[in-house]
Formats: structure tokens, C-alpha cells, sequence
């Protein structure tokens, strides 16, 4: 089974367990949509507004030194909106319906990403294309133009600049 699949499968399963859950939107940490049940736009927007948050939380979470970041939770009058994350490099966020029970959310949400997480890190491993250099390769040496034989500096060329005809 590929890590969409499963992800589908287990998501739909939290839902299905989980009836508060009214969306759900997996995302890379870079804000781009891996997938989602929400609509396109509304989706797009929420990912990448779930990167930003989970930005915001890994540099409080290193400021203050308590420890890696677990989750984000926004509180809003119709509910929540919960953010975690899934592998290193993938954010699982849900929207919920006002009285979610949120510490029996975070321990399903959590079981879902343990199942799911490293699926989804194998799937997304970086691969270098034919096109992008090699990070490890040796920087490229770069010779100032003065340095370079038979060069004469140019001259600006003077512009002249004349009123024009009334």
C-alpha cells in the first residue's frame, strides 16, 4: 500500500472515529498540500497557513528550550483548528467542531501519525534531478574582472542631454 492510500485510509478512519472532525488537510512543512478533504482553495490556504504556525511553534519550542514541538492549536468561536506534525517533513492539521475532546484527539491524531509517518517520509525523500547540482560538489571559483588578462576598464560613455524643442 503507497503512503496516499494509507494516509486516505487512516484519515478516514479518524474521521469515522472521530465525528467532531469536520476536515483535514496533510501538508509538507514547506506549506504545499499533499492532500486534503477540505475544499481546493480553502485547503491550499490552510497549508500553508499550517507551515507557517508550525514554523512559529518549532522556534518557540527552541527558544525556550522545553523540549520539541508537538502540536499548534488555534481556538476559534466554532471550533479548533489542530496542527502536528507527521514525519519531518509532513504537517497532519484538523479542523474540529466546537466541544471537540482535544486530549482524546491528540493521542488518535498521534497514533495516525506513528502508523503513517515514515510512509510518508520514504515517499518524499529529496531526489536530486538531472538539472540541480550536487550540494556536496565544490563551490565554483569565480574571477574578479580586474584580474583577467588584456582587459581594459570601459569608460562610461558620456550621455549628453539635451531639452527638447518647445
Amino acid at each position: 500500500m503507497n503512503a496516499e492510500t494509507m494516509m486516505g485510509t487512516e484519515l478516514r478512519g479518524l474521521r469515522r472515529r472521530r465525528p467532531e472532525v469536520s476536515g483535514t488537510v496533510l501538508a509538507g512543512t514547506d506549506g504545499l498540500l499533499i492532500s486534503s478533504d477540505l475544499p481546493t482553495t480553502d485547503a491550499t490556504h490552510l497549508a500553508a497557513l499550517a507551515a507557517a504556525s508550525f514554523g512559529l511553534g518549532h522556534r518557540m519550542t527552541a527558544t525556550v528550550r522545553q523540549g520539541e514541538f508537538h502540536e499548534s492549536v488555534v481556538h476559534t468561536a466554532a471550533g479548533c483548528v489542530v496542527t502536528y506534525p507527521a514525519g519531518r517533513d509532513a504537517l497532519l492539521t484538523l479542523v474540529t467542531a466546537p466541544g471537540a475532546d482535544l486530549a482524546a484527539l491528540r493521542e488518535e491524531a498521534r497514533a495516525v501519525v506513528r502508523r503513517t509517518g515514515p510512509a510518508l517520509a520514504a515517499c518524499r525523500q529529496p531526489t536530486l534531478l538531472p538539472h540541480q547540482a550536487d550540494p556536496h560538489a565544490p563551490l565554483a571559483v569565480r574571477t574578479p574582472m580586474a584580474t583577467l588578462p588584456n582587459q581594459r576598464p570601459r569608460r562610461a560613455q558620456s550621455i549628453t542631454w539635451r531639452r527638447p524643442p518647445i
